[in-house]
């Protein structure tokens, strides 16, 4: 079977940084180019120097065509306006990891990309929007209860999110001395993810109206969300692990724990955790992510290897960096 051809557009930023490191090492992908306005001309591995003695791509000024497969890691609207702008050929599959298409309407044909939601249709898709770092995470402690229609009251959820899903760019709330030793929350109730997570949950259970009370922390780590969640339920402790593990039963990277798990079991993986508890009539729910694979660039070679027939894994067999 011949290599996949994949290009990158937007490959200077952490997103982009990861993608490389993955798609370098795919053992059916052939990278042929990284798209950069800000570094191009200069080599890759000057700007991720994590990859010296890896590769000797440079960033290129503008999209080159002939790829089979054009991963958009480019910031909130810009994919939009990258596509107005540039005619990508008809045979070239787009996986977008922006914001820009999460939300179904009649103005793109681009497919949810969640694979533990929407197997079938990314698998025959030409289009695909990955979704959010947060709300990867919670869904996966959520999808489960709608599947089976029990999301009958509020939920309340806490996350928090290490400093590079805020990006590479510097600001006031992602520069060192700010962020270490120190936590803060934002976007408290209003967080931006809350309209794709309520959007998939309404498409396992119709009836789905409750309340989700999302507060996001901003963490004092460099990657990885844990997210916490509960909710009043009539279903026992035993029952609510058995749907979970019926439901995950066909998705490779999330696993529900017996266990009461801790961050560094995911981060650098594209693994979900799923740890469940019952306390008297709370069903308390545990979720984690590494937010820049499995809630990013991992979870879009995923979405890759489901467009081409792949196995489902490929390339993403990564282990943990537990110490």
């Amino acid at each position: 079977m011949a290599k996949i051809s994949a290009g990158i557009i937007g490959g200077a930023g952490y997103t982009g940084g990861e993608m490389l490191r993955i798609l370098l090492r795919h053992p059916q992908v052939d990278l042929a180019f990284v798209q950069s306005s800000s570094q191009a001309n200069l080599p890759v591995s000057q700007v991720h120097r994590d990859l010296a003695g890896d590769t000797e791509l440079k960033f290129v000024a503008d999209m080159q065509t002939g790829v089979d497969v054009l991963f958009l890691c480019v910031s909130h609207g810009d994919a939009r306006i990258f596509l107005e702008k540039n005619k990508v050929p008809a045979h070239t599959k787009i996986i977008d990891l922006s914001q820009d298409f999460r939300l179904a309407d009649s103005s793109h044909d681009f497919v949810y990309g969640l694979p533990e939601l929407r197997k079938e249709k990314i698998t025959g898709a030409r289009h695909v929007a990955n979704p959010g770092c947060f709300a990867t995470c919670i869904q996966l402690g959520l999808l489960p209860l709608a599947f089976g229609g029990y999301l009958q009251n509020e939920v309340h959820i806490n996350a928090i999110t290490g400093s590079t899903g805020a990006g590479q760019k510097p600001t006031e709330t992602s520069h060192f001395s700010w962020r270490n030793n120190n936590i803060s929350t934002y976007k408290v109730f209003q967080h931006q993810h809350l309209g794709e997570i309520k959007q998939s949950l309404k498409s396992l259970q119709p009836d789905f109206n409750q309340h989700l009370y999302f507060v996001p922390v901003r963490g004092n780590f460099t990657r990885g969300i844990y997210a916490s969640m509960y909710l009043k339920t009539k279903l026992s402790a035993e029952a609510a692990t058995d749907l979970f593990k019926r439901y995950y039963q066909h998705a490779p990277f999330v696993h529900v724990t017996y266990d009461n798990p801790d961050l560094k079991q995911v981060v650098n993986t594209n693994k979900g955790l799923v740890h469940l508890e019952k306390h008297d009539d709370i069903l308390f729910i545990v979720s984690m992510i590494d937010n820049l694979l499995k809630g990013a660039s991992g979870q879009a070679v995923q979405n890759m290897n489901l467009m081409f027939g792949l196995e489902e894994q490929a390339g993403l067999r990564l282990k943990a960096g537990y110490f």
